[in-house]
């Protein structure tokens, strides 16, 4: 069976966890969806992506430790993209939306993370619980205290505690809390209003923002004026920059070809 199930809807490119009982990922799974999230940023006509775990009670517990216990080495290779595809893929210029549908915890909170834009169920929680298993969640010792106030990102590491939708909503973990009835089909509408943007805009938007996180305003900037930024030079030289001009000169809805 495979683990991953995929389906490509207009532009939207969608991929579910799919991996009895927990969606737990092993060596194979990390693989499978690095070269499906490969395909994705490598194709033009797909432009958002949306991963979401099958069932309603897990969504990614992490790495698969009864795969660990019969041999799957935990520093193996995971494939391009690193751990689940997503954490080191680079050059990922297009939106990924994370609809967390049940438990997130350890390498899956790591994983949804690596997302743009997450969407959490109503019943969905949160946790680090690697401090208990004597191991680091490193990804997120790296990703969560840029993320949300840094002495809750502490707490979450140092003690392995859980947090429900609303705390992780409190502290910015999450965009927004949806019933779980409603999660895919209000991320599907997030993702078709995203898929009808401009994708170079987009690239540009995600390079910058990849780019200047531990740099020094200026220094970014600075790097935008002497056309340093690909996605961004790109966006200044295309077809779809005067689109926009046109439409906006026009008072129609722009129309976006990512040329």
């Amino acid at each position: 069976m495979n683990p991953i199930r995929t389906e490509t809807l207009g532009h939207v490119f969608e991929v579910t966890l799919d991996r009895p009982p927990a969606n737990a990922i092993d060596l194979a799974t990390s693989r499978i969806m690095g070269e499906l999230f490969t395909r994705f940023r490598d194709d033009p006509d797909l432009r958002v992506a949306i991963l979401t775990g099958a069932g309603r009670k897990f969504f990614c517990p992490g790495w698969d430790l009864k795969a660990a216990a019969a041999g799957d080495a935990v520093d193996g290779d995971y494939g391009v993209g690193g751990f689940g595809g997503l954490q080191e893929l680079r050059g990922l210029n297009k939106p990924v939306i994370v609809a967390v549908n049940g438990i997130c915890c350890g390498g899956g909170l790591e994983l949804a993370l690596s997302g743009d834009i997450i969407l959490a169920a109503d019943h969905a929680t949160f946790a680090l619980p690697e401090i208990r298993s004597g191991t680091v969640a490193d990804a997120a010792a790296i990703r969560l205290p840029k993320r949300i106030p840094y002495h809750v990102a502490m707490e979450m590491l140092l003690t392995g505690r859980w947090i429900d939708a609303a705390e992780a909503a409190r502290w910015g973990l999450v965009n927004r809390i949806i019933p779980a009835a409603s999660l895919m089909d209000q991320a599907r509408a997030l993702a078709d209003e995203l898929a009808a943007g401009p994708p170079l805009v987009f690239a540009a938007i995600k390079e910058i923002v990849r780019e200047a996180e531990d740099m020094k305003f200026q220094d970014a900037l600075n790097r935008i004026a002497r056309s340093q930024f690909e996605t961004v030079e790109r966006l200044y030289r295309s077809d779809d920059q005067q689109e926009g001009a046109r439409a906006f000169a026009e008072k129609r809805d722009p129309v976006w070809r990512g040329r």
